[in-house]
Protein backbone atom coordinates (compact mmCIF):
# COMPACT_ATOMS: atom_id res chain seq x y z
CA UNK A 1 0.00 0.00 0.00
CA UNK A 2 1.21 3.50 0.69
CA UNK A 3 3.66 5.18 3.17
CA UNK A 4 7.55 5.32 2.20
CA UNK A 5 6.67 2.39 -0.51
CA UNK A 6 9.33 -0.16 0.66
CA UNK A 7 11.39 1.62 3.36
CA UNK A 8 10.70 -1.78 5.28
CA UNK A 9 10.15 -5.04 3.01
CA UNK A 10 10.69 -3.33 -0.60
CA UNK A 11 13.69 -0.95 0.67
CA UNK A 12 15.46 -4.06 2.07
CA UNK A 13 17.55 -5.31 -1.18
CA UNK A 14 16.26 -3.52 -4.06
CA UNK A 15 17.23 -2.21 -7.27
CA UNK A 16 15.82 -0.58 -9.62
CA UNK A 17 16.41 1.32 -12.90
CA UNK A 18 18.36 0.87 -15.77
CA UNK A 19 18.75 -0.02 -21.07
CA UNK A 20 19.43 -0.88 -25.37
CA UNK A 21 16.23 -1.85 -26.86
CA UNK A 22 12.32 -0.71 -25.39
CA UNK A 23 10.54 -3.49 -23.32
CA UNK A 24 7.97 -5.20 -25.55
CA UNK A 25 4.71 -3.52 -25.84
CA UNK A 26 5.93 0.11 -25.15
CA UNK A 27 5.34 2.83 -28.12
CA UNK A 28 8.76 4.17 -28.23
CA UNK A 29 10.51 6.58 -31.06
CA UNK A 30 12.74 5.28 -32.85
CA UNK A 31 15.90 6.95 -34.72
CA UNK A 32 19.17 5.89 -36.03
CA UNK A 33 22.35 7.11 -34.82
CA UNK A 34 25.56 5.77 -36.02
CA UNK A 35 23.57 2.67 -37.84
CA UNK A 36 21.99 1.68 -34.20
CA UNK A 37 18.65 2.36 -32.97
CA UNK A 38 17.83 5.01 -30.62
CA UNK A 39 15.38 4.65 -28.11
CA UNK A 40 13.22 7.60 -27.17
CA UNK A 41 9.84 8.04 -25.26
CA UNK A 42 7.73 10.84 -26.84
CA UNK A 43 7.50 13.79 -24.16
CA UNK A 44 6.00 16.87 -24.18
CA UNK A 45 6.12 19.54 -21.38
CA UNK A 46 3.97 22.62 -20.03
CA UNK A 47 4.04 24.89 -17.40
CA UNK A 48 1.27 26.72 -16.19
CA UNK A 49 0.93 30.08 -14.53
CA UNK A 50 0.72 29.10 -11.56
CA UNK A 51 4.30 27.47 -11.85
CA UNK A 52 3.09 23.95 -11.90
CA UNK A 53 5.12 21.63 -14.46
CA UNK A 54 2.75 18.98 -16.35
CA UNK A 55 5.24 15.93 -18.48
CA UNK A 56 3.13 13.86 -20.72
CA UNK A 57 4.43 11.06 -22.81
CA UNK A 58 1.35 9.26 -25.07
CA UNK A 59 1.36 5.56 -25.26
CA UNK A 60 -1.98 3.72 -26.95
CA UNK A 61 -0.90 0.38 -25.78
CA UNK A 62 -2.95 0.00 -23.60
CA UNK A 63 -6.37 2.16 -22.34
CA UNK A 64 -4.84 3.01 -18.49
CA UNK A 65 -3.05 5.49 -17.76
CA UNK A 66 0.05 6.52 -15.24
CA UNK A 67 -0.18 9.46 -12.96
CA UNK A 68 2.58 10.89 -10.73
CA UNK A 69 2.65 14.38 -8.91
CA UNK A 70 5.96 14.72 -7.54
CA UNK A 71 6.86 18.00 -4.77
CA UNK A 72 10.11 19.16 -4.76
CA UNK A 73 10.58 18.76 -0.94
CA UNK A 74 12.17 15.21 1.01
CA UNK A 75 14.01 14.10 3.81
CA UNK A 76 16.64 16.98 3.70
CA UNK A 77 14.09 19.72 3.55
CA UNK A 78 12.53 18.06 6.78
CA UNK A 79 12.62 20.82 9.85
CA UNK A 80 15.56 20.39 12.44
CA UNK A 81 14.32 18.67 15.33
CA UNK A 82 11.76 17.26 13.55
CA UNK A 83 13.46 13.94 11.41
CA UNK A 84 10.78 11.82 10.10
CA UNK A 85 8.48 14.67 9.34
CA UNK A 86 8.78 14.72 5.87
CA UNK A 87 7.29 11.19 6.01
CA UNK A 88 4.69 11.88 8.40
CA UNK A 89 3.46 14.42 6.43
CA UNK A 90 3.35 11.84 3.12
CA UNK A 91 1.19 9.79 5.56
CA UNK A 92 -0.87 12.76 6.40
CA UNK A 93 -1.56 13.20 2.34
CA UNK A 94 -4.13 10.55 2.89
CA UNK A 95 -5.41 11.70 5.62
CA UNK A 96 -8.70 13.48 3.55
CA UNK A 97 -9.77 17.18 3.19
CA UNK A 98 -12.11 18.98 4.00
CA UNK A 99 -14.35 17.95 0.16
CA UNK A 100 -13.02 14.72 0.20
CA UNK A 101 -12.65 13.33 3.14
CA UNK A 102 -10.30 10.49 4.53
CA UNK A 103 -11.18 7.31 2.63
CA UNK A 104 -12.19 8.89 -0.77
CA UNK A 105 -9.29 9.22 -2.35
CA UNK A 106 -8.44 5.07 -1.99
CA UNK A 107 -12.00 4.34 -2.48
CA UNK A 108 -12.67 6.20 -5.87
CA UNK A 109 -9.02 5.16 -6.99
CA UNK A 110 -9.48 1.42 -6.55
CA UNK A 111 -12.98 1.20 -7.03
CA UNK A 112 -12.23 1.63 -10.34
CA UNK A 113 -9.34 -1.02 -10.43
CA UNK A 114 -6.52 1.37 -10.50
CA UNK A 115 -3.71 1.57 -7.78
CA UNK A 116 -1.93 3.83 -6.08
CA UNK A 117 0.66 4.56 -3.58
CA UNK A 118 3.06 7.25 -2.66
CA UNK A 119 7.11 7.67 -0.95
CA UNK A 120 9.48 10.02 0.60
CA UNK A 121 12.94 9.95 -0.84
CA UNK A 122 16.10 12.63 -0.09
CA UNK A 123 14.83 15.26 -2.61
CA UNK A 124 11.21 14.43 -3.17
CA UNK A 125 7.93 13.23 -2.28
CA UNK A 126 6.11 11.39 -4.86
CA UNK A 127 2.22 10.41 -5.05
CA UNK A 128 1.88 7.54 -7.92
CA UNK A 129 -1.81 6.28 -9.58
CA UNK A 130 -2.42 3.89 -12.28
CA UNK A 131 -6.05 3.61 -13.63
CA UNK A 132 -8.21 2.70 -16.44
CA UNK A 133 -8.24 6.27 -18.46
CA UNK A 134 -11.95 6.86 -17.93
CA UNK A 135 -10.23 7.29 -14.20
CA UNK A 136 -7.83 10.21 -15.57
CA UNK A 137 -10.27 13.12 -14.22
CA UNK A 138 -10.79 12.11 -10.73
CA UNK A 139 -7.74 11.58 -10.33
CA UNK A 140 -6.43 14.48 -10.91
CA UNK A 141 -9.43 16.43 -9.32
CA UNK A 142 -8.30 14.62 -6.11
CA UNK A 143 -4.48 15.43 -6.90
CA UNK A 144 -5.54 19.04 -7.12
CA UNK A 145 -7.77 18.98 -3.79
CA UNK A 146 -5.40 17.90 -1.46
CA UNK A 147 -3.04 20.32 -3.18
CA UNK A 148 -4.64 23.11 -2.22
CA UNK A 149 -5.35 22.20 1.55
CA UNK A 150 -5.65 19.01 3.78
CA UNK A 151 -7.81 18.15 6.93
CA UNK A 152 -6.11 19.63 9.49
CA UNK A 153 -6.77 17.98 12.53
CA UNK A 154 -5.25 16.85 15.91
CA UNK A 155 -6.79 12.99 15.67
CA UNK A 156 -5.33 12.60 12.03
CA UNK A 157 -1.99 13.89 13.54
CA UNK A 158 -1.96 11.77 15.95
CA UNK A 159 -3.24 8.76 14.51
CA UNK A 160 -0.25 8.99 11.43
CA UNK A 161 1.92 9.65 14.63
CA UNK A 162 1.55 6.18 16.11
CA UNK A 163 1.36 4.68 11.94
CA UNK A 164 4.82 5.80 11.74
CA UNK A 165 6.05 4.95 15.09
CA UNK A 166 5.15 1.68 14.15
CA UNK A 167 6.66 1.86 11.48
CA UNK A 168 9.73 2.25 12.65
CA UNK A 169 9.31 -0.58 15.37
CA UNK A 170 8.44 -2.80 12.73
CA UNK A 171 10.89 -1.95 10.11
CA UNK A 172 14.02 -1.38 12.33
CA UNK A 173 13.42 -2.10 16.15
CA UNK A 174 12.54 -5.38 15.42
CA UNK A 175 14.37 -5.97 12.32
CA UNK A 176 17.64 -8.06 11.70
CA UNK A 177 19.93 -5.25 10.87
CA UNK A 178 17.02 -2.01 10.95
CA UNK A 179 17.90 -0.33 7.99
CA UNK A 180 21.87 0.65 9.19
CA UNK A 181 22.79 0.27 6.30
CA UNK A 182 20.50 3.38 4.94
CA UNK A 183 20.26 5.61 7.94
CA UNK A 184 23.25 4.38 10.23
CA UNK A 185 25.24 5.18 6.73
CA UNK A 186 24.37 8.68 5.93
CA UNK A 187 24.44 9.93 9.27
CA UNK A 188 28.13 8.50 9.49
CA UNK A 189 29.23 9.35 6.18
CA UNK A 190 27.51 12.80 5.61
CA UNK A 191 28.63 15.97 7.47
CA UNK A 192 25.65 18.29 6.98
CA UNK A 193 22.73 17.53 9.40
CA UNK A 194 20.33 17.82 5.92
CA UNK A 195 21.85 14.61 4.70
CA UNK A 196 23.12 13.05 7.76
CA UNK A 197 19.81 12.81 9.87
CA UNK A 198 17.64 9.38 10.39
CA UNK A 199 15.20 10.05 7.80
CA UNK A 200 12.65 7.97 9.05
CA UNK A 201 12.84 9.72 12.59
CA UNK A 202 13.23 9.69 16.22
CA UNK A 203 9.94 8.98 18.26
CA UNK A 204 10.26 11.93 20.40
CA UNK A 205 10.82 14.11 16.89
CA UNK A 206 7.78 13.00 15.59
CA UNK A 207 5.77 13.46 19.15
CA UNK A 208 6.84 16.56 18.70
CA UNK A 209 5.46 17.46 15.46
CA UNK A 210 2.57 20.29 15.92
CA UNK A 211 -0.55 20.69 13.58
CA UNK A 212 1.34 24.01 13.55
CA UNK A 213 4.42 22.56 11.67
CA UNK A 214 2.21 20.32 9.19
CA UNK A 215 0.44 23.27 8.02
CA UNK A 216 3.28 24.97 7.17
CA UNK A 217 4.88 22.59 5.12
CA UNK A 218 1.72 22.20 3.27
CA UNK A 219 2.08 26.03 3.11
CA UNK A 220 5.99 26.06 1.97
CA UNK A 221 6.54 23.23 0.08
CA UNK A 222 2.83 21.61 -1.15
CA UNK A 223 2.45 24.53 -3.74
CA UNK A 224 1.60 24.04 -7.56
CA UNK A 225 5.21 25.67 -8.08
CA UNK A 226 7.00 23.36 -6.28
CA UNK A 227 5.47 20.48 -8.21
CA UNK A 228 5.33 18.51 -11.35
CA UNK A 229 2.67 16.60 -12.68
CA UNK A 230 3.41 13.60 -14.98
CA UNK A 231 0.96 11.75 -16.90
CA UNK A 232 2.07 8.31 -19.37
CA UNK A 233 -0.44 6.35 -21.45
CA UNK A 234 -3.51 6.39 -23.42
CA UNK A 235 -4.06 10.00 -23.91
CA UNK A 236 -2.54 13.02 -25.91
CA UNK A 237 -0.29 15.81 -24.81
CA UNK A 238 -3.10 18.30 -25.12
CA UNK A 239 -5.60 16.06 -23.92
CA UNK A 240 -3.29 16.05 -20.67
CA UNK A 241 -2.68 19.72 -20.46
CA UNK A 242 -6.19 20.60 -20.62
CA UNK A 243 -7.29 18.41 -17.64
CA UNK A 244 -4.40 19.63 -16.01
CA UNK A 245 -5.61 23.32 -16.21
CA UNK A 246 -8.85 22.43 -15.35
CA UNK A 247 -8.21 20.98 -12.43
CA UNK A 248 -4.77 22.93 -11.01
CA UNK A 249 -4.89 25.76 -12.87
CA UNK A 250 -6.59 28.02 -10.46
CA UNK A 251 -4.61 26.43 -7.89
CA UNK A 252 -2.54 29.75 -6.43
CA UNK A 253 1.17 29.29 -6.40
CA UNK A 254 2.78 29.59 -2.54
CA UNK A 255 5.95 31.12 -2.03
CA UNK A 256 8.57 28.39 -1.44
CA UNK A 257 11.35 28.55 1.19
CA UNK A 258 15.06 29.00 -0.47
CA UNK A 259 16.78 25.50 -0.71
CA UNK A 260 19.69 25.15 1.70
CA UNK A 261 23.07 23.99 0.58
CA UNK A 262 23.40 20.55 0.70
CA UNK A 263 26.41 20.17 -1.24
CA UNK A 264 29.60 18.10 0.40
CA UNK A 265 32.93 17.40 -0.95
CA UNK A 266 34.37 13.87 -0.80
CA UNK A 267 35.78 12.81 2.35
CA UNK A 268 39.19 12.73 3.13
CA UNK A 269 39.53 10.25 5.72
CA UNK A 270 37.66 7.15 6.16
CA UNK A 271 34.88 6.66 8.64
CA UNK A 272 33.95 3.45 10.66
CA UNK A 273 31.96 1.99 13.32
CA UNK A 274 30.68 -1.03 14.69
CA UNK A 275 27.04 -2.32 16.04
CA UNK A 276 25.56 -4.98 17.46
CA UNK A 277 22.37 -6.91 16.87
CA UNK A 278 20.05 -8.33 19.27
CA UNK A 279 18.27 -10.23 16.22
CA UNK A 280 20.71 -10.44 13.23
CA UNK A 281 22.02 -14.77 12.98
CA UNK A 282 25.26 -13.66 10.82
CA UNK A 283 27.51 -10.62 10.70
CA UNK A 284 26.62 -7.63 7.96
CA UNK A 285 28.87 -5.36 6.40
CA UNK A 286 27.85 -1.97 4.78
CA UNK A 287 30.51 0.35 2.83
CA UNK A 288 29.54 3.08 1.24
CA UNK A 289 31.63 5.90 -0.99
CA UNK A 290 30.71 9.78 -1.75
CA UNK A 291 29.78 9.78 -5.41
CA UNK A 292 29.47 12.07 -8.38
CA UNK A 293 26.64 15.08 -8.10
CA UNK A 294 23.40 15.35 -10.42
CA UNK A 295 24.89 16.41 -14.21
CA UNK A 296 28.62 15.63 -13.23
CA UNK A 297 30.59 14.02 -16.45
CA UNK A 298 31.14 11.49 -13.68
CA UNK A 299 28.04 9.81 -13.41
CA UNK A 300 27.54 7.65 -15.82
CA UNK A 301 30.65 6.26 -15.46
CA UNK A 302 30.09 5.63 -12.15
CA UNK A 303 26.69 4.32 -12.86
CA UNK A 304 28.53 1.58 -15.09
CA UNK A 305 31.14 1.12 -12.35
CA UNK A 306 28.35 0.07 -9.72
CA UNK A 307 26.98 -2.16 -12.37
CA UNK A 308 29.94 -3.70 -12.89
CA UNK A 309 30.84 -4.31 -9.00
CA UNK A 310 27.44 -5.41 -7.69
CA UNK A 311 24.87 -5.43 -10.58
CA UNK A 312 23.86 -8.87 -10.05
CA UNK A 313 25.53 -12.58 -9.94
CA UNK A 314 27.61 -11.55 -12.92
CA UNK A 315 29.22 -8.63 -10.59
CA UNK A 316 33.05 -8.41 -9.99
CA UNK A 317 32.23 -8.88 -6.23
CA UNK A 318 29.58 -11.32 -6.08
CA UNK A 319 31.96 -13.36 -8.42
CA UNK A 320 34.72 -13.18 -6.73
CA UNK A 321 33.40 -12.68 -3.19
CA UNK A 322 30.11 -14.95 -2.70
CA UNK A 323 31.48 -17.43 -5.24
CA UNK A 324 35.17 -17.26 -5.30
CA UNK A 325 36.44 -16.45 -2.17
CA UNK A 326 33.48 -17.26 -0.50
CA UNK A 327 33.57 -14.96 2.01
CA UNK A 328 30.51 -13.25 1.61
CA UNK A 329 26.70 -15.19 1.47
CA UNK A 330 25.31 -12.04 -0.39
CA UNK A 331 25.72 -8.68 -1.38
CA UNK A 332 23.50 -6.13 -2.93
CA UNK A 333 23.94 -2.38 -3.48
CA UNK A 334 24.05 0.40 -6.12
CA UNK A 335 24.45 4.08 -6.73
CA UNK A 336 21.79 5.97 -4.71
CA UNK A 337 20.72 2.50 -3.52
CA UNK A 338 18.12 1.67 -1.39
CA UNK A 339 16.21 4.91 -1.14
CA UNK A 340 16.57 5.62 -5.08
CA UNK A 341 18.92 4.96 -8.39
CA UNK A 342 21.72 6.38 -10.09
CA UNK A 343 19.36 9.16 -11.75
CA UNK A 344 17.15 10.64 -9.07
CA UNK A 345 18.83 12.25 -6.36
CA UNK A 346 19.46 15.99 -5.97
CA UNK A 347 22.19 16.35 -3.26
CA UNK A 348 24.96 13.95 -2.01
CA UNK A 349 24.37 9.93 -2.28
CA UNK A 350 26.26 7.46 -2.05
CA UNK A 351 27.66 4.31 -4.09
CA UNK A 352 26.33 1.46 -1.23
CA UNK A 353 26.98 -2.00 -0.88
CA UNK A 354 25.69 -4.33 1.70
CA UNK A 355 26.23 -7.73 2.26
CA UNK A 356 25.97 -10.62 4.91
CA UNK A 357 29.50 -12.62 5.60
CA UNK A 358 30.34 -16.16 7.20
CA UNK A 359 31.01 -15.61 10.72
CA UNK A 360 34.16 -17.36 10.71
CA UNK A 361 35.54 -14.10 7.83
CA UNK A 362 37.23 -11.27 9.64
CA UNK A 363 35.38 -7.59 8.38
CA UNK A 364 38.93 -6.63 7.56
CA UNK A 365 39.53 -9.66 4.88
CA UNK A 366 36.18 -8.59 3.53
CA UNK A 367 37.21 -5.28 3.04
CA UNK A 368 40.77 -6.60 1.92
CA UNK A 369 38.72 -8.18 -0.86
CA UNK A 370 36.65 -5.12 -2.67
CA UNK A 371 39.76 -3.15 -2.67
CA UNK A 372 41.36 -5.62 -4.57
CA UNK A 373 38.92 -5.92 -7.24
CA UNK A 374 38.79 -2.07 -7.21
CA UNK A 375 42.40 -1.99 -7.91
CA UNK A 376 42.30 -4.54 -10.64
CA UNK A 377 40.12 -2.03 -12.61
CA UNK A 378 42.05 0.93 -11.79
CA UNK A 379 45.01 -0.75 -12.88
CA UNK A 380 43.81 -3.50 -15.71
CA UNK A 381 40.52 -1.94 -16.45
CA UNK A 382 38.10 -4.25 -17.75
CA UNK A 383 37.75 -6.19 -21.21
CA UNK A 384 35.68 -4.51 -24.00
CA UNK A 385 33.52 -7.21 -23.93
CA UNK A 386 32.47 -6.96 -19.97
CA UNK A 387 31.88 -4.04 -20.22
CA UNK A 388 29.47 -3.86 -22.86
CA UNK A 389 27.67 -6.76 -20.96
CA UNK A 390 27.47 -4.44 -17.83
CA UNK A 391 25.81 -1.07 -19.90
CA UNK A 392 23.84 -3.57 -21.71
CA UNK A 393 22.48 -5.11 -18.31
CA UNK A 394 22.22 -1.64 -16.90
CA UNK A 395 20.25 0.15 -20.00
CA UNK A 396 18.09 -2.77 -20.12
CA UNK A 397 17.03 -2.66 -16.67
CA UNK A 398 16.22 1.19 -17.18
CA UNK A 399 14.01 0.62 -20.27
CA UNK A 400 11.80 -2.05 -18.19
CA UNK A 401 11.78 0.42 -15.21
CA UNK A 402 9.91 2.79 -17.31
CA UNK A 403 7.84 -0.14 -19.01
CA UNK A 404 4.69 0.36 -16.62
CA UNK A 405 3.17 3.86 -17.35
CA UNK A 406 2.47 4.61 -13.34
CA UNK A 407 6.45 4.13 -13.58
CA UNK A 408 7.11 6.06 -16.34
CA UNK A 409 4.94 8.81 -15.49
CA UNK A 410 6.71 9.09 -12.04
CA UNK A 411 10.12 9.26 -13.83
CA UNK A 412 9.02 11.82 -15.98
CA UNK A 413 8.16 14.08 -13.36
CA UNK A 414 11.07 13.30 -11.29
CA UNK A 415 13.20 13.95 -14.12
CA UNK A 416 11.56 17.32 -15.05
CA UNK A 417 11.74 18.34 -11.29
CA UNK A 418 15.05 17.08 -10.50
CA UNK A 419 17.22 17.83 -13.75
CA UNK A 420 14.84 20.70 -15.07
CA UNK A 421 14.37 18.29 -18.16
CA UNK A 422 12.29 15.38 -18.49
CA UNK A 423 14.43 14.81 -21.77
CA UNK A 424 16.85 13.40 -19.52
CA UNK A 425 15.23 10.37 -19.12
CA UNK A 426 16.21 10.01 -23.39
CA UNK A 427 19.63 11.11 -22.59
CA UNK A 428 20.26 8.33 -20.11
CA UNK A 429 21.28 5.65 -22.68
CA UNK A 430 23.38 7.97 -24.33
CA UNK A 431 25.39 8.73 -21.80
CA UNK A 432 25.79 4.98 -20.67
CA UNK A 433 26.95 4.39 -24.26
CA UNK A 434 29.17 6.56 -24.10
CA UNK A 435 31.40 5.35 -21.10
CA UNK A 436 34.97 3.64 -21.97
CA UNK A 437 36.78 1.84 -19.91
CA UNK A 438 39.39 4.90 -19.32
CA UNK A 439 36.16 6.37 -17.73
CA UNK A 440 34.76 3.37 -15.25
CA UNK A 441 38.97 3.73 -14.27
CA UNK A 442 39.11 7.24 -13.42
CA UNK A 443 35.64 7.05 -11.47
CA UNK A 444 37.42 3.89 -9.50
CA UNK A 445 40.55 5.85 -8.81
CA UNK A 446 38.65 9.03 -8.06
CA UNK A 447 35.82 7.68 -5.79
CA UNK A 448 36.62 4.43 -4.54
CA UNK A 449 39.06 5.29 -2.01
CA UNK A 450 40.13 4.52 1.21
CA UNK A 451 39.87 8.15 2.50
CA UNK A 452 36.32 8.79 0.67
CA UNK A 453 34.93 5.53 2.48
CA UNK A 454 32.50 4.37 5.33
CA UNK A 455 32.12 1.38 7.16
CA UNK A 456 30.06 -0.03 9.39
CA UNK A 457 30.05 -3.69 10.90
CA UNK A 458 27.00 -4.73 12.19
CA UNK A 459 27.47 -8.31 13.87
CA UNK A 460 24.80 -10.28 16.28
CA UNK A 461 24.82 -10.40 20.07
CA UNK A 462 26.50 -13.49 20.26
CA UNK A 463 29.96 -12.27 18.57
CA UNK A 464 29.87 -8.66 20.00
CA UNK A 465 32.15 -9.23 23.14
CA UNK A 466 34.66 -10.58 20.97
CA UNK A 467 34.96 -7.11 19.10
CA UNK A 468 34.57 -5.28 22.10
CA UNK A 469 31.06 -4.38 21.64
CA UNK A 470 28.53 -4.09 24.79
CA UNK A 471 25.61 -7.17 23.50
CA UNK A 472 22.36 -5.29 22.91
CA UNK A 473 19.07 -6.17 24.69
CA UNK A 474 16.70 -7.56 22.55
CA UNK A 475 13.83 -5.16 21.43
CA UNK A 476 10.53 -5.81 22.61
CA UNK A 477 7.16 -7.36 20.45
CA UNK A 478 5.58 -4.41 18.22
CA UNK A 479 2.38 -3.18 20.22
CA UNK A 480 0.44 -3.94 17.60
CA UNK A 481 0.33 -6.42 14.40
CA UNK A 482 2.30 -4.87 11.33
CA UNK A 483 0.74 -3.10 8.50
CA UNK A 484 2.08 -3.18 5.29
CA UNK A 485 3.90 -0.17 4.16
Amino acid sequence: MKRFAGLGGALALLAMFAAPVAAQGTQTESTQTEGTAAWRLPIETRKLDNGLTVVVSEDRSSPTVGVSVVYHVGMRLEPENRTGFAHLFEHLMFQGTPTAPKGVFDRVIQGGGGRLNGSTRPDYTNYIETAPVSALKPILWLEADRMKTLDFSQENLRNQQDVVKEEIRVNVQNQPYGLFFVFDMNRLAFSKWANAHDGYGSFEDLENASLADVEAFHRDYYGPNNAVVGIAGDISADEAFALVEEYFGDIPARPTPARPDVSEPLNTEGRREAQADALAQVPALAVGWKVPGRGSDDQAPMAVLAQLLAGGDASRLYQGLVKGREQLLNINGGMGWPLGHAWDYDGPTLLTLFALYKPDVEPDAVLGAIDEEIAKIVAEGVPAETLAAAKTKLLADYVDGLEPFISRADELAKAQLLWGDAETLNKVPQWVQAVTVADVQRVARTYLTDANRTVIDRVPAAMAPARGLEAPTPPAAPAVAPGQD
